[in-house]
């Protein structure tokens, strides 16, 4: 078994802050991912979208926030079960326990559970033979856009995903369709100006309100049918990639008696983001509160508050003291050490 002081279920952006925050408390993690590398959907859905409303970035590829959370944890020394989903939970004397479907147990003082792709699923379209496509012609997310050169691709959907991937793979594929339910969007206005105006450039189609109606090919994904006025419309391509978001998979966690509110777990954000079990909590886009924003840097906020009221599980009578890293440096699990230059100051006479 293994054991360590808190069970990150969730190695998405949150869950690895969680061990930086949890280290600078001489806190040791474990994270749970059913994802074989860490990273969450920054590594396995959109690595290479751009993010800006990372603080001192003003712009950062998703996979490199990644790799930047992966080097800042590092001294950590952080232990991973990855491929792997966390599904049954018990107790052994004060510890929790977390199981895997691959028989993996981790024992643990306290659970902090942070989302991750792990915890979710796509939303995939209502459509007769889906699964006999899948992987054959559909894809629910973009890891390789080169994957898709010289291809024909139609991207359904009507947020931001759809249309930022559609900019992207319109300078990679032969042709893009984007097709939508409606005839709005739901994106950001500077992505949908920038679709407009490709559209104009003829450099990839629109088609609003369609309704996908039927897949068509031999084993492998040749044209779609497509609903448009009430008449059915034939679109030959190689792939069809619907992006209509992620539903997240509570079953576990309701066998487990969290509470669920709005399809999320519902935390004390007025205190430290725990569940209505104690020592238990859920931080990231996994949690619902009033007010709640899902946003990566919330997720962040989410993990430092959890922390501090982790240490007093943890470690039981012991005061914590707010140390800042600009003072005290960052001492790491594996022998290094960062601290910064210490200032002399002269007397003068």
């Amino acid at each position: 078994m293994i054991e360590t002081d808190i069970v990150v279920i969730g190695a998405g952006p949150t869950g690895l802050f969680t061990v930086f925050e949890a280290g600078l408390l001489g806190m040791r993690c474990h994270l749970i991912d059913s994802l074989t590398k860490p990273g969450g959907q920054c590594s396995e859905i959109y690595p290479n979208k751009p993010i800006y409303d990372i603080p001192a970035y003003p712009e950062i590829l998703a996979g490199d926030l990644v790799e930047k959370l992966l080097e800042q944890i590092k001294p950590f020394s952080p232990g991973y079960t990855l491929g792997e989903t966390a599904e049954k939970l018990s107790k052994s004397g004060d510890d929790f326990v977390i199981t895997t479907d691959k028989g993996t147990e981790i024992s643990a003082k306290v659970v902090a559970i942070a989302g991750g792709l792990g915890n979710f699923e796509p939303r995939k379209p209502n459509i007769e033979d889906l699964n006999v496509y899948e992987e054959n012609g559909i894809n629910y997310s973009i890891v390789d856009p080169n994957k898709y050169k010289g291809k024909n691709v139609v991207i359904s959907g009507g947020g931001d995903s759809a249309l930022d991937w559609t900019i992207v793979l319109s300078k990679i594929a032969k042709k893009v369709t984007l097709i939508h339910r409606r005839n709005q969007f739901r994106g950001a206005v500077d992505s949908v100006n920038k679709i407009q105006k490709l559209k104009d450039q003829n450099v990839l189609d629109i088609i609003t309100p369609a309704i996908l109606k039927k897949l068509n090919g031999q084993k492998q994904l040749e044209s779609i049918d497509i609903s448009v006025e009430n008449e059915i419309v034939n679109i030959p391509t190689d792939y069809l990639i619907p992006l209509y978001g992620l539903v997240p998979k509570m079953d576990v966690f309701k066998s487990w008696g969290l509470e669920i509110e709005k399809n999320a777990l519902k935390v004390n954000n007025a205190l430290d983001y725990q569940t209505n079990k104690e020592g238990i909590f859920a931080i990231g886009d996994i949690n619902y509160y009033p007010g709640k924003l899902k946003l990566i840097l919330s997720g962040f906020h989410e993990a430092a508050i959890m922390c501090h009221s982790a240490f007093k599980i943890v470690n039981p009578g012991k005061k914590n003291f707010l140390k800042y890293t600009t003072v005290s440096g960052i001492s790491g699990f594996d022998g290094t050490k960062k601290e910064p230059k210490k200032s002399q100051v002269n007397s003068f006479k």
